[in-house]
């Protein structure tokens, strides 16, 4: 399938194109939520730069939003939702590269089923990195296959769901001697929270600025 075919069966095409960042341009920005990580992260700290692919795909009853579920015995993260992705690393040309690489090594889908569209805001978290999300759309024919050391799980979520702000939870928590608030999807099948619902909430965020 084209770039154009693929992207273009997105229903939300032309608002993603608006809404997000261009792959052509550097992303030099800080984290969106360093103001909430203020006094977990040291000020000289050297964040580690990685990325994640946000893939989207076409179906007939409406687009889908790639995530994984980590296996259990995994050393970080263990049993949590995530997508595809990972520190970005020297051989990589930059974080899209990355973002393609992580997820052929992870769910097996391969940059020749995958076309980025854009980037969302970086990301910042408690472990130091500096995280890039990739919107991309996938061929609506891949088919998923999953590191069994890393991945428990492929599964697609309804973007429409991720979008409506009803489904979407703030939790307030104590950690490290204050309040902060986690964010959190009531999606009845996973729990899909942290840093991956933060991501989902940016990608909202930029669709409802084009509206």
């Amino acid at each position: 399938m084209s770039v154009f075919g693929a992207a273009g069966a997105l229903r939300e095409f032309a608002r993603l194109r608006s809404a997000l960042r261009p792959l052509d341009a550097p992303v030099v920005a800080d984290g969106w939520n360093r103001d909430e990580l203020a006094d977990l992260l040291h000020p000289e700290v050297e964040l580690a730069d990685a990325a994640v692919l946000v893939g989207l795909v076409a179906r007939d009853h409406g687009t889908g939003v790639v995530l994984t579920r980590r296996t259990e015995d995994l050393r970080h993260h263990a049993g949590q939702v995530s997508f595809p992705g990972g520190r970005v690393e020297p051989d990589d040309v930059d974080a899209i590269a990355a973002a393609l690489r992580e997820t052929r090594e992870e769910i097996g889908v391969g940059a020749p089923s995958i076309h980025p569209v854009g980037l969302l805001d970086p990301l910042l978290t408690i472990t130091g990195f500096r995280v890039l999300p990739v919107v991309a759309a996938i061929d609506p024919d891949y088919v998923a296959r999953p590191d069994p050391r890393e991945v428990a799980e492929v599964f697609e979520v309804p973007l429409a769901f991720l979008l409506d702000p009803g489904n979407l939870e703030r939790r307030q928590v104590e950690y490290k001697g204050r309040t902060r608030q986690v964010l959190e999807f009531r999606y009845p099948a996973q729990r899909i929270w942290g840093a991956t619902a933060s991501i989902l909430w940016n990608l909202r965020q930029r669709l409802e600025d084009v509206r």
